[in-house]
Parts: structure tokens; sequence; C-alpha cells
């Protein structure tokens, strides 16, 4: 019996990681499907757009 405060402390120490893990990912941002794909859609637009333009002056040639 003397191990059962080290076994509750176990678990309360990995609850807290578990819990320390799942901060980083990326949750529920309240967005259905369709408007997290559209959303994500123009944010590459945009990037795209961007490496667009700044690739022009780079790759012309003489």
């Amino acid at each position: 019996m003397t191990r059962g405060n080290q076994r509750e402390l176990a678990r309360q120490k990995n609850a807290k990681k578990q819990n320390e893990q799942g901060k980083g990912k990326r949750g529920d941002d309240g967005l259905s499907a369709a408007a997290r794909k559209q959303r994500d859609a123009e944010i590459m637009q945009q990037k795209q757009k961007k490496a667009d333009e700044g690739g022009k002056p780079g790759s012309k040639t003489k």
C-alpha cells in the first residue's frame, strides 16, 4: 500500500503531460470543414501569388 500515492502522482503527472501536448496542436477553431477548406485555399493562393511575384525578378536570363 505504500505505492498508492506514487501511482496517483504518476497519473497526475501523465494527465498534465497529455494536456500540454494537446496545446500545440490545431484544435477546433469553430469553423466547419467547408469553411476551413475555403480559408486554407485563400491562404495558399496568397502564398502562391507572393511566391510568383518574388520569383519573377530572379528568373530573368540574358
